[in-house]
């Protein structure tokens, strides 16, 4: 089975600060709440706009510390949403998330 999940940052060039999460499962949209839904979702990753292939400028959650972290309003969304509350789910919506996460400053915009 493929990822079920897809998401997408709302914002592309030097304004990444301004987008948004777009979620969905299985084609069905759904939301996070509206704090989160603003903001970078700490995955690791390399976000430096001058280096982006250098592991020194790398940050953020691997997935099995991420889904620690994260699990007290994942799983609930989750339920809320019908989605299986599983390992391969969890590691599904970390890998979907992952793709588009950002940083202040990883667009080479206002920084």
């Amino acid at each position: 089975m493929t990822n079920p999940f897809n998401a997408r940052w709302s914002a592309t060039g030097s304004s990444l600060c301004l987008g948004h999460w777009e979620i969905d499962y299985l084609e069905q949209v759904f939301e996070i709440d509206a704090e989160r839904m603003l903001k970078d979702m700490g995955t690791h990753g390399i976000y430096s706009f001058i280096f982006p292939d250098d592991e020194d400028y790398a940050e953020g959650l691997a997935a099995d510390e991420w889904i620690i972290e994260n699990a007290n309003w994942l799983i609930p969304l989750f339920a809320s949403c019908n989605i299986p509350c599983n390992e391969r789910h969890l590691r599904w919506f970390y890998q979907a998330v992952s793709q588009s996460d950002w940083r202040c400053g990883s667009c080479g915009g206002c920084t």
